[in-house]
């Protein structure tokens, strides 16, 4: 089985999905990596070279169906990118089996994870001074709202808030076997 996981930027999906991947036995991918591997650059530089947002997607699956294509993903875990349920990701996910997760979180909880990188994606610091503390609470909402209507083609939304990595991956694994009986996972 696989596990495509996504959700808004730094809610947990690489955490999470390493620990569900290592309960499991099975493969981790973090696809963000795999596109800078399958492209030789970094994520923003790549997107630097597209007009919109939808063509970089649509180079970007190209890495998607590499990971795919490879005999170690098929019983996987995948960290998607948060455009994971949208058109171009989609259409390369649904040729493959596995099951769609959308990871979510209370905006104020994404916000104390978030990390920052340079166009090279190394990681820097950033002073968060309460303006800009306010700042990207209000750019993760608003993520959240953007993203809302294409996370309805998963085929589970796991809320996490309140719940450390460990926690998380065995909710998601337990809502996962829930699914997979046909009973309704939220119950």
């Amino acid at each position: 089985m696989r596990f495509y996981l996504t959700g808004i930027s730094c809610v947990g999906k690489s955490t999470i999905g390493k620990i569900i991947a290592e309960i499991h036995g099975i493969s981790f991918f973090d696809l963000d990596l795999e596109i800078e591997s399958y492209f030789k650059t970094s994520i923003e530089r790549l997107q630097q070279r597209f007009w919109t947002t939808h063509d970089y997607r649509n180079e970007a699956a190209k890495a998607l169906k590499d990971v795919l294509e490879r005999p170690e993903s098929t019983e996987c875990v995948i960290a998607m990118p948060p455009g994971a349920m949208m058109v171009e990701y989609l259409r390369v996910l649904k040729k493959y089996e596995g099951v769609r997760v959308v990871i979510s979180d209370q905006p104020e909880n994404i916000l104390e994870r978030l990390r920052f990188y340079d166009i090279d994606s190394r990681p820097i610091e950033i002073e968060m001074t309460p303006k800009k503390r306010g700042l990207y609470l209000k750019k993760i909402k608003s993520d959240i709202t953007y993203y809302r209507k294409s996370y309805e083609r998963a085929n589970l939304d796991v809320d996490i808030s309140g719940l450390d990595p460990l926690q998380a991956a065995h909710k998601i694994i337990s809502q996962f076997r829930t699914y997979q009986s046909g009973a309704d996972p939220v119950a």
